[in-house]
């Protein structure tokens, strides 16, 4: 069950690969993701001594959070993968073009996942293009609709 979708990723890259990691989260996110209160679109991936975080996800503290806890709602989380995934991923990332994006937040047996993809950049040619095929088919589709 998807939680919250980055469509900016799919607008801005191509996605060549994806990757389902888990997060190192404290108590108070994991609250807050349950209540809806995440933001993936100025999100992204990085790699650091052989270690993946997501920076700049935004997450926002539920009004009722203790008042011992002092929350920051960006703060680097640490993703969880395997060490063939994490240097496969490291590889790859190290060729010119290719970058880290987080696609979704989700559930898998309860658990907190993301769903990073090794995706490299579209030109501006790209992004019209593909906005003309969506538009064709949304025509497409209205066609078929008044013929039946």
């Amino acid at each position: 069950m998807s939680i919250v979708d980055n469509r900016k990723a799919f607008h801005d890259y191509f996605i060549e690969e994806r990757f389902e990691a888990g997060l190192v989260l404290e108590g108070w996110e994991v609250k807050a993701i349950r209540a809806g209160r995440v933001q993936l679109k100025e999100a992204y991936v990085i790699l650091r001594s052989e270690e993946v975080f997501l920076i700049g996800c935004h997450i926002s503290p539920l009004p009722t959070a203790s008042s011992h806890v002092h929350p920051d709602p960006v703060r680097t989380r640490k993703l969880l993968l395997h060490a063939e995934e994490i240097s496969k991923l490291i590889g790859k990332v190290e060729r010119a073009g290719y970058a880290l994006v987080p696609l979704d937040l989700h559930y898998a047996k309860g658990r907190v996942k993301i769903s990073i993809g090794l995706a490299h950049g579209k030109k501006q040619h790209d992004k019209r293009e593909t906005e003309k095929k969506r538009d064709w088919e949304r025509e497409k589709q209205r066609l078929m609709r008044v013929k039946a």
